[in-house]
């Protein structure tokens, strides 16, 4: 058995020590965040037992029917946030309106976040996750919308943990992307994907082949070159899981690439700006990837409402590459 562990509350700290200034804020925030992440895991885990699986008989704001671990998920990190005492405002997929922390509780940092990601998936055991991204305010003085309404680039950090057939949390604070294991003999969460580095170039493409009738020339002709390629390369598996977080960890480990396009039903396409598109985004960027918009590097986005939503295309650097060639060349004809 290892006996000498690289614990994430353990990275952290060491991380902390490179910043003399640093006042340990930053750690308490990850350290209730990582909390939230325990607390819904062995949720998740127990779902069908303790009756959690089905729906909360609610709509949220996106229109989706609220699943009772999705309504669970959203409390226990909205509590974990404001118990920290380091938020000042949060923003959630499940609540319409954004969360301003009362004065008494009020620390320096924005999170925002998708409490249970891919939750239609809950019923049939498919992987599901939380992601999460933390931005700093300018005046801690006050706690505004604009706060939360940058773009993608000034996000401090940002992450989001896997429940499947392991419980992993993929972090970036800014400098590479990390990936611990829960062990739940311990308790604990154990580095065991250091310094993850996305392939140059994947084998696999991931996309809702569904709503191929509604695609751009771009995207159809992208997704027409990865199956029947002209150059004499092999074709490109497909692989569609439909939670993001499970596509994109595997996209981050083997390679590939994510597209989740704008259609003629989705215009704007169908993820969220700020708690979808942006961590996962940063993660990409940080791994050696690549984030696009179908019009714009993903992280200069600037979005104008907190539930704003995006196209997406991200993974490996060179497949991104190929997207963007193929965008540029239907904007200049």
């Amino acid at each position: 058995m290892r006996t000498d562990l690289m614990t994430i509350t353990r990275f952290v700290l060491n991380e902390q020590s490179k910043h003399p200034e640093s006042r340990g804020d930053f750690s308490i925030l990850l350290s209730h965040i990582v909390l939230g992440c325990k607390f819904v895991c062995a949720a998740v885990n127990k779902a069908g037992l303790a009756k959690l699986i089905g729906l909360a008989g609610e709509t949220n704001v996106q229109g989706e029917e609220q699943k009772k671990l999705d309504v669970l998920s959203n409390e226990v990190f909205v509590k974990a946030l404001v118990s920290s005492g380091r938020t000042c405002i949060l923003v959630s997929e499940e609540d319409e309106e954004a969360i301003i922390v009362e004065p008494s509780k009020r620390g320096k940092y924005c999170v925002v976040f998708d409490p249970l990601d891919g939750s239609s998936n809950i019923d049939c055991g498919v992987s599901i996750g939380t992601i999460f991204g933390i931005y700093m305010i300018k005046d801690s003085g006050e706690a505004r919308l604009e706060d939360v309404l940058q773009p993608g680039k000034n996000m401090l950090a940002a992450g989001y943990c896997m429940y499947g057939s392991s419980c992993t949390l993929v972090l970036s604070t800014g400098s590479g992307v990390n990936g611990f294991t829960l062990d739940p003999s311990l308790g604990e969460f154990i580095l065991t994907h250091p310094d993850i580095k996305i392939p140059k170039k994947g084998k696999i493409y991931s996309v809702n082949e569904g709503n191929a009738k509604n695609w751009d020339g771009p995207t159809a002709k992208f997704v027409e070159k990865c199956k029947f390629p002209k150059d004499g390369s092999p074709a490109k598996s497909l692989r569609y899981i439909g939670s993001m977080v499970a596509d994109v960890h595997r996209t981050l480990l083997y390679g590939g690439v994510f597209l989740y396009p704008a259609d003629k039903k989705s215009p704007n396409g169908k993820l969220r700006v700020l708690y979808e598109v942006f961590p996962m985004s940063f993660l990409m960027e940080q791994a050696g990837g690549q984030a696009f918009t179908g019009k714009e590097r993903a992280l200069d986005l600037v979005p104008k409402k907190i539930h704003d939503r995006s196209p997406i295309f991200l993974g490996s650097y060179d497949d991104v590459k190929e997207i963007k060639a193929l965008y540029a060349a239907e904007e200049k004809a």
